[in-house]
């Protein structure tokens, strides 16, 4: 199974689940306060018939057992003692702010009544013609379960969040050392056969016999093509200065010098507003003609090298620039809007998938600006959007 390019589904999975064995421990625990409520109720009756028998009865070792092991022993469940009108009487099991006046200790419990009332229905004591109720409610201990599982879903949901961030920051400077080791060791590797190159070329200047038909004029341009991918592969890794380039006059020289070597059935406009005049934006000259340079053959490919290709450059009101790059090519379904800028992700027969990535890459982590695909629909084309920055 290939783990990358499955791995939404796997986080779905994960996720779901995530989901049920949450749901399990709030199922079960609701299941656990339940029963103990349950428990403490009975508890309370027992209480009750209790104190009816103590009040109804004299007193014996018996009562005295009852009393000890029924009455004194619940100390956890808050209950409150009324007489037959509902006013206080007894307590056991609260702990009242201290120094309260005998009114404000009444208006205190009185309040705690109400709270009782909401949750449970007294339990009547009946003796010598007397009616007392006894208010009762959830001990401490069932209060602070019923939020347990929502505190524990909150804590590994933490510590997944945080998980993931960590993983996801390592993965990412992960592959940037290896996209920056890769270039790094292209240009590296350059270095070499350019030199020669320049070497040969100087060697048959002097020889104009062997340049009857202008083969170093045509070496030199390839020879500069050459100094100028390794220049951008160098730039990559490094920090790079940006400085306010007239970004119509930039795509045009990247274009022309891909006409030359495109399909000649594929037309070529690009039109800027204002149409005349210059339209500033901060970049990295080499790297940006690099990545219209991937949009476009990318955009060929998807037209099968007949179609029409459209580059507009406009000026947003707040001094940014916008540029939309449009092909009559096959279309991007919806759902893999995102995933062509993914490494690895193409529909060709041949290539890497690392155009749409390299651009992306160098348009946000360089640049700081944006590109996204804007519009496409399969059969009748795609439109990529750039944001550029013209302001540090």
């Amino acid at each position: 199974m290939d783990i990358y390019s499955n791995r939404n589904t796997l986080k779905f999975i994960i996720m779901i689940f995530a989901l049920l064995i949450g749901g399990f421990s709030v199922l079960y625990t609701n299941d656990l306060v339940k029963r103990l409520a349950e428990r403490e109720q009975k508890l309370i009756d027992l209480a009750a018939k209790g104190y009816r028998e103590i009040a109804t009865t004299e007193f014996s070792e018996s009562q005295g057992f009852l009393f000890r092991e029924i009455i004194e022993a619940n100390t956890f469940v808050p209950v409150i003692l009324t007489d037959e009108q509902g006013n206080y009487i007894s307590h056991r099991n609260f702990d009242p702010p201290a120094g309260l006046s005998p009114k404000k200790q009444q208006a205190y419990f009185q309040k705690r009544i109400e709270e009782m009332r909401s949750q449970y229905e007294p339990i009547p004591i009946e003796f010598a013609g007397l009616k007392q109720y006894i208010y009762y409610q959830n001990s401490e201990l069932i209060n602070q379960l019923r939020y347990y599982p929502i505190i524990q879903l909150a804590v590994i949901g933490l510590f997944v969040l945080m998980g993931y961030l960590a993983f996801s920051i390592s993965k990412n400077a992960e592959q940037n050392r290896v996209w920056v080791g890769l270039a790094k060791e292209t240009a590296h590797q350059l270095g070499t056969p350019i030199s020669s190159l320049i070497a040969w070329a100087e060697y048959l200047r002097t020889k104009p016999e062997l340049d009857a038909e202008g083969v170093v004029a045509e070496m030199d341009k390839d020879i500069q093509r050459l100094q100028m991918i390794t220049a951008r592969f160098s730039s990559i890794g490094s920090e790079q200065k940006l400085k306010l380039e007239n970004v119509v006059e930039v795509v045009n020289t990247a274009i022309a010098y891909l006409r030359s070597r495109l399909s000649k059935k594929v037309e070529i406009t690009i039109k800027s507003d204002p149409e005349e005049g210059e339209i500033l934006a901060l970049i990295n000259r080499p790297l940006f003609e690099w990545v219209i340079e991937n949009i476009s053959k990318n955009a060929v490919d998807a037209m099968a090298g007949v179609g029409k290709l459209s580059i507009t450059i406009t000026e947003l009101p707040e001094g940014n620039v916008q540029m939309d790059i449009s092909d009559t090519g096959k279309g991007i379904p919806k759902n893999q809007f995102r995933k062509v800028f993914e490494p690895g992700f193409t529909t060709k027969k041949r290539g890497w998938g690392l155009g749409l990535t390299l651009a992306k890459r160098i348009l946000e982590q360089y640049h700081k600006g944006r590109i996204f695909v804007k519009s496409s629909e399969p059969g009748k084309g795609t439109t990529f959007r750039i944001l550029l920055r013209s302001r540090a």
